[in-house]
């Protein structure tokens, strides 16, 4: 266990070297942040922290540079979870009272709020499709055999589908169909419209399966579409040095080309509502050199979506997790106040 100077220590040399980028010396430490302790403490307690594997020592360099244990602890012991400036929270505060008219609006605008106020890479996926509850069903005759069906989720989501048909569908079928589907779907999970479904709405239907089975294809296609990404700040990631490394680029680059991954990366976790992986937590090894925080969004029971952060190991983590703190505190009034409109509307 780190005694209470040896945590300063390393407190101090992980934040001097999220900000220089250089590994740190002792000196640095005695001129930067007032420890209170001599240079040779500082050098015999950098040396306890490496020997303990919290630092490692770069062979060109005297200096010290903080291990992936090194990190770890200082996420779980030392950081300031309030690092946040009065400009930084009007800014979220400014962003994020904008109107939307769907959830979607309101993640890709915190997206692109993180990303500008962290300068990492943002990435961002919706609550997952088949857990999504169906609020309303609503089927528009667009011609004599054009239909469009739209669903709406109570997470504020819109699955649409146009479908035609080889024969006349009447504006009577037409009320059938809606009448019938939100009676049975309404308030249901999106997944729940499967085969033994369509058998029951065709009955319903006085057997009209030509009209039944083409509809339920075509809206469990647009229900099973992928996760929509929202993505920001790519370009920013290559101004650290660390990008600089042309392995590292690649990866980082084959990461955002992956949308697998991606969405892999996101659905990982969440034992907590901020969620930190570092270097070799990651599960893919071509996420071995960045580091990864993300936090979800629930109201109650409600899975409203994912929001991560892809930068270095090198990342500012008081400052990224600060950021996500007070984001998703405001973005969780704001969906309240969004749900509390749709019910007055409703």
């Amino acid at each position: 266990m780190l005694d209470s100077r040896k945590k300063r220590v390393l407190q101090a040399i992980i934040e001097e070297y999220i900000n220089t980028a250089e590994p740190v010396s002792s000196a640095a430490i005695t001129i930067n942040h007032g420890l209170n302790c001599s240079s040779a403490t500082i050098r015999n307690d950098m040396a306890e922290l490496e020997k303990e594997g919290y630092l490692d020592k770069p062979h060109t360099s005297a200096g010290r540079v903080p291990s992936e244990k090194g990190y770890r602890f200082y996420v779980d012991e030392l950081l300031n979870d309030e690092n946040i400036s009065l400009d930084e929270i009007q800014f979220i505060k400014s962003r994020l009272e904008t109107k939307v008219n769907e959830i979607e609006d309101l993640t890709k605008i915190t997206t692109n709020t993180i990303s500008e106020l962290t300068h990492y890479a943002t990435v961002a996926i919706g609550p997952k499709t088949v857990e999504q509850t169906i609020e309303d069903i609503k089927f528009v005759l667009l011609g004599s055999r054009v239909l469009m069906a739209v669903i709406l989720t109570e997470s504020g989501s819109i699955k649409e589908s146009i479908i035609k048909f080889d024969e006349d569908i009447t504006a009577s079928q037409v009320e059938n169909l809606n009448f019938i589907f939100n009676n049975k779907l309404r308030g249901k999970p999106l997944g729940k419209i499967d085969k033994p479904m369509e058998e029951y709405i065709s009955s319903e239907m006085n057997n009209q399966i030509n009209v039944i089975k083409p509809i339920i294809e075509h809206m469990n296609k647009a229900i099973g579409e992928a996760e929509q990404l929202y993505l920001e700040g790519t370009s920013r990631i290559f101004d650290f040095p660390e990008f600089k490394k042309i392995d590292v680029a690649r990866n980082f680059l084959n990461i955002l080309d992956t949308k697998e991954m991606m969405i892999d990366l996101l659905n990982t976790g969440f034992a907590k509502d901020i969620n930190v992986y570092i270097g070799d937590e990651n599960n893919n090894d071509e996420l071995k050199d960045f580091s990864i925080v993300t936090f979800k969004h629930t109201i109650g029971n409600k899975d409203l979506g994912t929001i991560g952060i892809i930068g270095p190991k090198r990342m500012d983590y008081s400052k990224v997790i600060s950021v996500m703190k007070y984001i998703s505190k405001n973005l969780n009034n704001q969906l309240k106040e969004y749900n509390e409109e749709e019910n007055k509307n409703g």
